[in-house]
């Protein structure tokens, strides 16, 4: 089969592009999963990279997030028939396998080898590509904004890094249960398209400083008033942001964070953590019903996945380097 292939760690220049890559055969309770839809994140840019402590095994095909359909059934698999159109979960829940795309072969190839309970039912009218896009960036966004932040209407919510893949999600899952969004972005361009997609307010972190950009349109925090700053920021990002947003905090406010795409060592002022009464929230993934219940509000069209390119696996270099040069807004698709 066709499969980009990396056999140890580096920039794009490790990729391979294999066309004779060993096909895989579906075991006892697995299935065989024709490759509709692939989509990277920057989990997959880590494991490209190589992380501490953890081992890759070699060769391996990335890709965390595929959707398709059944293309081969193992014995005992009695829940999906062959042609079954499905969305994997690439957590290993049963704690037998690893993390697809990372310990096990994932989704860059023509098939992907999963167990059957691994799967879940792509409804009619959700495109491969919609479903692709929402495991690790959309669910991670479902639970820390739904599960974990519990944002509710009237809310003043920052969300950094908002014009991504997980930053698409929390905007729009804000403004479902009526919070008011004030997006971050780079460009002009990604602030647009924020405001289209239902942002309240737009501010360009390039140009403004974070907490100075809060304290002009919303008034600077005191520790005995609740008007001026915001109720919660949404900060995956870590870096040189995460001190400067704790200061945009209103008292009792609280910060959402589910990673750190800019660095996850950051300084932090803890007065303000303790003056103010600050809650950190942090939120690890997601659960198999919260694919459903995604999954469910696509089909509705009350979530719109935001997909910004769709490549070819031959093209999959192009594919990383627009993430890693920040020019995505939302996801970004490969299609074998």
């Amino acid at each position: 089969m066709k499969a980009v292939v990396i056999n140890e760690h580096g920039t794009n220049a490790v990729l391979s592009y294999e066309d004779q890559f060993e096909a895989p055969v579906a075991g006892p309770g697995e299935v065989i999963v024709k490759v509709g839809a692939c989509s990277l994140n920057y989990h997959d840019i880590f494991t490209r990279n190589g992380m501490p402590g953890i081992k890759v095994p070699m060769p391996m095909i990335m890709g965390i997030d595929v959707a398709g359909t059944v293309a081969e059934l193992g014995a005992g698999v009695t829940d999906f028939k062959v042609g079954d159109r499905v969305l994997v979960d690439p957590v290993d829940r049963a704690g037998k396998r690893g993390l697809l795309g990372e310990m096990v072969h994932g989704g860059l190839a023509e098939f992907c080898r999963t167990e059957a309970h691994s799967l879940v039912r792509i409804p009619d009218g959700v495109s491969f590509e919609q479903a692709a896009a929402l495991p690790v960036a959309y669910g991670t966004a479902y639970r820390m904004m739904m599960t974990r932040g519990q944002i509710t209407a009237g809310e003043r919510v920052l969300i950094l890094g908002a014009s991504g893949g997980v930053g698409t999600c929390c905007v729009q899952l804000a403004k479902s249960v009526g919070a008011y969004v004030i997006a971050f972005a780079s460009s002009q361009s990604k602030m647009d398209r924020l405001r289209e997609l239902g942002a309240d307010d737009t501010i360009n972190y390039v140009d403004e400083d974070i907490a100075k950009a809060i304290y002009s349109r919303y008034g600077k925090p005191h520790r005995k008033q609740t008007d001026g700053g915001v109720d919660v920021v949404v900060n995956f990002t870590g870096g040189d942001t995460w001190a400067k947003c704790l200061r945009t905090l209103k008292p009792g406010g609280r910060v959402l964070t589910c990673g750190a795409t800019a660095g996850y060592d950051p300084r932090t002022d803890l007065r303000f953590i303790w003056t103010y009464e600050l809650d950190i929230k942090g939120s690890n993934g997601w659960q198999r019903q919260d694919l459903h219940t995604l999954l469910d509000m696509v089909q509705a069209g009350t979530l719109v996945p935001q997909i910004d390119r769709v490549f070819s696996l031959t093209e999959t270099d192009q594919a990383f380097a627009l993430i890693e040069e920040r020019k995505v807004f939302g996801k970004v698709i490969v299609k074998p």
